[in-house]
């Protein structure tokens, strides 16, 4: 399924998936952010982790009224009947010892079952858990994310010479991701270990984020879904009313109405 929509058709879906938004960060997109919360409706919103970059706010602050936006946005959603479910990722994870709490009815879990409307059962997991680098060394794992924020500071720079040629938006460090042997076999065995703990589980199939790639397929009998992110692809993955996955693309939306796509300064 391909979703047509735009600011003059509100995306109305059952369940809406986001994560890795990074609020704290520069390069969270939250102007983007912001216009996709307003242009959809939904009865149960999950953030799949590492929604606020605590460890970016150790580093510098940073922290501009867009970010507050995007807070009181879910904060109003979450009042109005949206089922709003926080699952911590590691950026974010002095909250996973809050693991039962409800603020501002936002409930939050460390991990949780959804059902879909057909009836199968959904691990949601931010997946850091399986990520080998993180666990292994939260030091390396920190210089990794250092050389991240590099690339994506150069990604803004390229775009803003494609905006100036009339280009859309590209993302350089997802473009890396695909194209590098060692990244793409880390993407795989990371797919594949989320997989498994699904199948372990029991459950149908599994809604992660963490490695910033949307994606939809199918691994050991398990249905894979990650959400992507709010840095590079500002992706979200929803569940339509019948049931049926997809994962919607704000930048491409904003590429097809032909609007600049705003970035965080």
């Amino acid at each position: 399924m391909q979703t047509q929509l735009g600011h003059d058709q509100p995306l109305k879906v059952r369940t809406v998936w986001i994560s890795d938004i990074h609020l704290g960060f520069r390069g969270c997109s939250a102007d983007l952010l912001l216009d996709f919360l307003h242009n959809i409706e939904c009865e149960y919103l999950y953030l799949v982790g590492d929604i606020i970059d605590v460890w970016e706010m150790k580093k510098r602050m940073f922290w501009p009224q867009e970010h507050n936006n995007v807070i009181r946005t879910v904060l109003g959603k979450a009042k109005h009947n949206t089922k709003v479910i926080f699952v911590p990722g590691n950026h974010d994870e002095v909250l996973r010892d809050f693991d039962g709490a409800v603020f501002g009815n936002i409930h939050i879990h460390n991990e949780f079952i959804h059902t879909t409307i057909d009836d199968r059962k959904l691990l949601i997991i931010h997946g850091d858990q399986f990520d080998s680098v993180v666990k292994i060394s939260p030091i390396l794992a920190k210089i990794g994310s250092r050389l991240y924020e590099f690339l994506l500071r150069a990604n803004r720079w390229v775009n803003y010479c494609r905006r100036k040629m009339g280009f859309s938006y590209w993302s350089l460090a997802a473009f890396l991701k695909h194209k590098v042997k060692n990244a793409v076999q880390y993407i795989s065995h990371f797919e594949e270990a989320v997989a498994h703990e699904a199948a372990k589980q029991g459950v149908d199939g599994v809604v992660c984020g963490h490695i910033h790639r949307a994606e939809i397929t199918r691994i050991q009998n398990v249905d894979y879904y990650n959400c992507g992110d709010w840095v590079e692809s500002c992706t979200a993955l929803v569940e339509h009313a019948d049931g049926q996955m997809e994962i919607v693309s704000w930048t491409e939306v904003f590429n097809n109405q032909q609007v600049e796509v705003p970035r965080a300064a």
